[in-house]
């Protein structure tokens, strides 16, 4: 009968037309969506990039906590 490829166009075609004018504002928010997930996701891959930690010859330095003290 039909592929999964001819549905898609028939969906896409039928949108078109039962909603051509908001169209442009839907593609604009989905383009909008889509740099939001992207710059996100490179984020999230740079936060995971830490620098090592240097070692100083003569100074004691004590490790970072995130639980406040007491």
């Amino acid at each position: 009968m039909f592929g999964l490829s001819e549905i898609a166009i028939i969906l896409i075609v039928v949108i078109a037309v039962l909603c051509a004018k908001k169209l442009p504002e839907l593609v604009r928010s989905a383009g909008k969506s889509a740099r939001i997930l992207k710059a996100e996701a490179k984020a999230m891959k740079d936060g995971d990039e830490q620098p090592a930690p240097r070692v100083i010859q003569g100074e004691a330095v004590t490790p970072r906590t995130d639980e406040p003290r007491a």
